[in-house]
């Protein structure tokens, strides 16, 4: 709280010596960065922040505030599965070149009440208008379908999330929002996006950033298999030898 009070009065002086006539949002978080640790099972964060308005809340109308959180976008391939003579197997599939690993919508009112779907496309407000980058050509009746399924599959895994009155607004000028991160969360660095939004257009914007990192042994080891991959993978074959030969003498012995 003591970080936002001091950016409030940064902002303000701001406005003032600019004679600024725009909105200016002033976003904080709970926490800049998240450490992750053996047991970790998860955390909570406490976007929040405040809206200064010179016209003092655009001369009577109401904001609405929407917070977009995601996290480092990386390549997956979504493929379906189907029943071939009673068995589930592979079927088709397609790629997506950059997918948010996390992506998390709240808002003080549902999305279809406060901007049009135009604007809720341009500024990805909402799990509906998540843009996904697909490799190569693709049917657009496809690629929707295979967002869908993306979109679905993460949700179940809690990574993507969306909250239509997960914003609470007081005054007009505080706001304050909670995004759960689930124990499975990749690391890297987060993204927090908040829209000040009235009479359907987005009139102001600002962007905080949180750390997700892997402390302790759980940082060596992700460490090393993504700088010495085969090493990596060479080690955990002579692990898995050993342990299933030390198994194996020891229920001999039994």
């Amino acid at each position: 709280m003591k970080g936002l009070v001091t950016r409030l009065g940064l902002a303000a002086a701001l406005m003032v010596l600019t004679g600024a006539r725009d909105p200016i949002l002033v976003p904080e978080v709970s926490q800049h960065e998240v450490q992750v640790r053996q047991g970790f099972t998860g955390t909570e964060l406490l976007l929040y922040g405040a809206i200064l308005d010179p016209a003092g809340s655009r001369a009577g109308e109401s904001y609405d505030i929407v917070v977009v959180l995601k996290g480092p976008t990386e390549a997956i391939r979504v493929r379906e599965k189907d029943k071939v003579f009673g068995i589930w197997v592979n079927a088709e599939s397609t790629a997506f070149r950059s997918a948010p690993s996390f992506f998390a919508v709240a808002s003080s009112r549902p999305i279809d009440r406060i901007v049009d779907e135009r604007t809720a496309a341009i500024y990805e407000l909402g799990l509906d208008y998540l843009q996904l980058s697909p490799s190569g050509a693709i049917d657009p009746e496809e690629q929707a379908r295979f967002t869908a399924g993306l979109v679905d599959l993460r949700q179940r895994q809690g990574l993507y999330q969306q909250d239509p009155g997960g914003v609470e607004i007081s005054g007009q000028v505080l706001y304050t929002a909670r995004i759960a991160l689930p124990s499975n969360v990749r690391t890297g660095t987060y993204t927090a996006e908040t829209f000040a939004i009235t009479q359907g257009r987005v009139v102001s914007s600002a962007t905080a950033k949180v750390e997700v990192r892997k402390l302790g042994f759980e940082r060596f080891i992700a460490s090393f298999a993504q700088d010495q991959p085969l090493g990596y993978g060479l080690l955990a074959v002579c692990l898995s030898v050993a342990m299933g030969w030390t198994a194996g003498r020891l229920f001999a012995r039994v």
